[in-house]
């Protein structure tokens, strides 16, 4: 009976409780946000120098943790394009607009929105939308992915 019943969105419920545990852990323990652009950036910049090992620790767990866990999951299909233009092209656009807009889906859309931030509410309200008509435009219009 169980087995009829598709349970990705058990994964997806599992996936975010865990984000949601990782940022409240974060902020408890040093007092900052856990937003990963911001995380990388400072590493990228060089301004989190002196948050270095917390950082670098927070990016080997974001690594590691799906390597320790692989046993637990069964194989899935991502849908990713194999076009490889396509993917650094998407890759350096993410990394641009959350260096834009000061935040990533985790800072802003997580962190923020549980914090009740106005900031971070507008910021996921804009992410979203702009995602979606990403996909209209390059999967629907253009055909690209």
């Amino acid at each position: 009976m169980l087995e009829s019943i598709p349970a990705d969105w058990i994964w997806g419920l599992i996936g975010g409780m865990l984000i949601g545990c990782g940022g409240a852990v974060y902020l408890l323990a040093n007092g900052r946000v856990m937003g990963a652009s911001g995380i990388i950036g400072g590493l990228v910049d060089g301004s989190g120098r002196n948050t270095m090992a917390e950082r670098l620790a927070f990016l080997a767990g974001v690594f590691l943790l799906p390597i320790v866990l692989k046993p637990v999951y069964r194989p899935f299909s991502t849908h990713v394009t194999e076009n490889l233009a396509v993917l650094i092209a998407a890759g350096l656009l993410v990394g641009i607009g959350t260096r834009i807009a000061n935040g990533c889906t985790s800072g802003h859309g997580v962190c923020g929105i549980s914090r009740l931030s106005l900031r971070g509410m507008v910021a996921t309200v804009f992410y979203i939308m702009a995602g979606g008509l990403t996909v209209v435009l390059f999967r629907h219009i253009l055909g690209v992915i």
